[in-house]
């Protein structure tokens, strides 16, 4: 089974929140670093640091003795790249950034890839919990910036420790319980220094990848009702493990974001922007207005960051269109084009003759409301917005009346007292309440 399905995915977890717009070193936003997948050393964890030393894994596989297990830690390492400017007599000083003629130097924390691979087999693991322990080395480069300054790029020793453990579950099915523990067990003592400090013997984005050969994962968000109890009892603790690979049952991905089984890249991407959860059109729109200085900077903070920079200011018309928006369920049609059936979209009134939400009306204890019915608002306390306090005992009126796809009833309206109501009814915009939480009121009231 080859990683390599799952590593567009694994990539754009391993890179969330790296370095964001507008991929500045001086950006508010790009100073607190790492928020995602961050094991950081034990000791300071446990002197009261909010953030875990660890992350554990259990996934369901139907397998038998000679199933293999092959896991693949992958993580970032930080390296501090500091620019240091010359002060004579072969002495330099730390400065947030040098410029030396068109040249920009930015002083920014990198990241490093690392991986730590282990393959053992299940008849291994359900004899004994295996522990593979790891080092990744600590290291310093030097690079001159001719007569001004110099860069250091200085790493950190991180240890950790890999323990992979099994168990067969009672029960007919043959299942067995596949246990992942990743542990940061580099030696600390400055408990009490800060965070940034604490993050460069930390692993960074760190998650991992389990892939099965002769054996399959049970998929533990939608799993087969005869494997419930067994998936419910999966103990996850700082990851979320969801298969990968197209519909393959050899692969699963445990991510320190939640994500959903079979997650992919939209094609339509042209590549990382360091936020995949953002719209990559807004995020390229929002490059391209970045000024000449801005764009300077952002090259100057980090590879990635000017990469992206480089691709958007070259990014030719017809791949920006592709960015607006697609519509997957349209497919070419060849040979003889056939009538296709028209469909109905469920949510539009005006194609469903079954609702009007201008006509219909819901009963509110014996009284029918509809459009034009003046309510007193009674937010009710399964609401979570805050908000609502402010709208308690207000008049409205009814604009009108809509069901969902359960066939609950809500009412959308407009405050009375509020001089921009009929601006607000233009453009359809309006509060939405349960008939629950109005009391009718009398014509006049």
């Amino acid at each position: 089974m080859s990683f390599d399905l799952a590593r567009q995915v694994a990539d754009s977890v391993l890179y969330e929140g790296y370095v964001l717009y507008p991929y500045r070193a001086s950006s508010q936003k790009n100073r607190t670093r790492w928020q995602f997948g961050v094991l950081v050393p034990r000791a300071w964890s446990e002197a009261g640091a909010n953030e875990p030393w660890f992350s554990q894994t259990e996934c369901l596989v139907e397998s038998g003795a000679d199933t293999v297990v092959r896991v693949k830690l992958r993580l970032l390492q930080a390296q501090a790249k500091i620019v240091e400017e010359a002060v004579g007599d072969g002495r330099f000083r730390p400065v947030p950034s040098l410029e030396v003629g068109e040249a920009v130097h930015v002083t920014w924390d990198e990241g490093i890839e690392r991986e730590v691979d282990a393959t053992l087999t299940v008849a291994d693991l359900l004899g004994a919990e295996r522990t593979i322990p790891f080092e990744i080395p600590a290291g310093r480069e030097t690079e001159p910036i001719a007569t001004a300054g110099r860069i250091v790029r200085e790493r950190w020793p991180i240890a950790g420790v890999l323990r992979i453990g099994a168990e067969r579950l009672e029960g007919p099915y043959g299942l067995v319980k596949v246990r992942l523990r990743v542990e940061n067990v580099t030696p600390w003592e400055g408990r009490d220094v800060g965070r940034d400090e604490a993050l460069r013997r930390s692993l960074l984005a760190a998650h991992s990848l389990l892939a099965m050969e002769g054996g399959a994962f049970v998929s533990l968000l939608e799993p087969p009702e005869w494997a419930r109890p067994a998936a419910a009892a999966c103990a996850n603790l700082h990851t979320w493990p969801v298969l990968v690979g197209e519909g393959r049952r050899d692969l699963i991905l445990s991510s320190p974001i939640i994500l959903y089984d079979y997650p992919t890249i939209a094609p339509e991407s042209p590549g990382d922007l360091f936020d995949a959860t953002e719209i990559d059109e807004i995020l390229t729109l929002r490059t391209m207005t970045l000024t000449d200085a801005e764009k300077r900077e952002a090259r100057a903070t980090d590879e990635r960051a000017a990469a992206i920079i480089d691709r958007v200011d070259a990014m030719p018309p017809e791949m920006l269109d592709r960015l607006h928006g697609s519509i997957r369920y349209l497919r070419e049609v060849t040979g003889e084009a056939a009538a296709a059936p028209e469909r109905v979209p469920w949510w539009d009134p005006g194609a469903d003759a079954s609702v009007s939400p201008d006509t219909d009306s819901v009963l509110v204890g014996e009284v029918a409301v509809a459009r034009g019915s003046r309510v007193r608002l009674r937010p009710g306390t399964r609401r979570a917005d805050a908000q609502d306090m402010f709208l308690v005992g207000r008049i409205a009126r009814v604009e009108a009346v809509l069901f969902d796809v359960d066939n609950a009833s809500y009412l959308a309206v407009t405050l009375a007292d509020d001089p921009n109501a009929d601006l607000f009814a233009g453009h359809g915009r309006f509060l939405y309440f349960a008939p629950d939480e109005v009391e009718p009121l009398e014509e006049g009231a």
